[in-house]
């Protein structure tokens, strides 16, 4: 039984809280892989899943017979806390902090150290391949691996449910990519705030499936808010979008990192509310900016405010008015969009501190 044992630990969580998973190695005085092992743990928020890799490694070190541990994570949270640098505030966490110092009793001695995720590869790995396939991976081999890889990647389609207002070009746009088989999704739902306007007819016409809902039929923005979510679950809708749709609505705490809008400019600039269409492009002319662009970001219940996922520029002509700059911001939104949506799919989105990490 080997006396020393060194730990690598990860935990991750896609929407903060959302689905998420833990993992560890254990690795022998020689280097020798003994165990490495993740754990889908259904909605955790990212802090949980990287305390749980650590009980659940601890607990691995123990039935190994170890009499020192020396543990390596990439949370310089969780490394500080277990140091006595920081407090453990979090009543979540709480439990598994004092769960992982009571395990620590069972170790003659132990380390933790932080290091850069680049240096936590592996286990970074394994919590990505429990997140895809959902499900728990016990000890991979690296034939194992390779097969997990393979399977991990979505066959099936992703649920959209598109928001719109207006025109629905960003939407058509969307179906097209799937029609060409160039975006792994469907679009059983769009929802459209207006009966009249043209996004409705190019809906139909595509044959997608439409729901009419107004604000002016609901009472509030409650009732309004609670329309649009009961068409949502009712569709099993995975990822909402939001294309040109001009209606605020309370996004409840299940649809959390689900909801993406795109906006036609580089925020933080130009965000905010009244601030869409040729009005965006008006004030970038107006400021005299030489590059706009658009971005794709998760939507909080705040306006353009939710963490960025794709920007991509475009210059600003000296010529250009409002039209031809919205005409060149646009080609570029047919690219973000649906580049986002991928991103999404495949499980490669991780909110971290409001900020989105894409995961290689």
């Amino acid at each position: 039984m080997p006396e020393k044992i060194t730990i690598y630990t990860d935990g991750g969580s896609r929407a903060n809280p959302g689905p998420a998973a833990a993992a560890f190695v254990l690795l022998d005085e020689n280097d020798n892989q003994l165990q490495a092992k993740a754990f889908f743990l259904g909605s955790q928020t990212n802090n949980v899943a990287e305390y749980t890799a650590v009980v659940k490694a601890l607990e691995a070190a123990k039935q190994e017979g170890a009499k020192e541990v020396t543990v390596f994570s990439d949370s310089e949270l969780l490394i500080k806390q277990i140091n006595g640098l920081y407090k453990v505030k979090n009543p979540n966490l709480k439990q598994l902090f004092q769960q992982t110092i009571s395990l620590l009793d069972d170790f003659e001695a132990f380390n933790f150290k932080h290091i850069p995720r680049s240096k936590n590869q592996q286990a970074d790995k394994l919590v990505n391949q429990a997140l895809n396939l959902e499900r728990d991976i016990d000890s991979p081999t690296d034939e194992q691996t390779k097969i997990t890889d393979q399977s991990s990647k979505r066959k099936k389609p992703i649920r959209l449910g598109v928001l719109i207002s207006g025109g629905g070009r960003t939407l058509i746009n969307i179906h097209e990519q799937i029609q060409k088989g160039k975006l792994n999704a469907e679009i059983p739902l769009v929802i459209s705030s207006r009966s009249t306007v043209a996004g409705v007819e190019r809906a139909k016409a595509a044959g997608l499936n439409v729901k009419i809902i107004r604000t002016k039929d609901h009472p509030d923005i409650d009732e309004f808010s609670k329309e649009i979510v009961k068409q949502l679950r009712s569709f099993d809708i995975e990822l909402v979008i939001q294309g040109g749709w001009l209606c605020l609505w309370k996004i409840p705490p299940e649809y959390n990192n689900r909801v993406m809008n795109i906006h036609p400019a580089l925020l933080p600039s130009f965000g905010g509310k009244g601030m869409y269409g040729h009005h965006v492009h008006e004030a970038v002319l107006k400021t005299g900016c030489k590059v706009s662009g658009c971005t794709v970001h998760f939507c909080t219940n705040e306006y353009d405010k939710g963490p960025i996922i794709v920007q991509r520029c475009c210059p600003v002509e000296v010529e250009d008015d409002a039209d031809t700059l919205a005409a060149r911001v646009f080609e570029q939104e047919c690219i973000a969009y649906p580049q986002a949506i991928k991103l999404f799919a495949e499980n490669k989105l991780l909110v971290v501190n409001k900020r989105v990490k894409i995961i290689e």
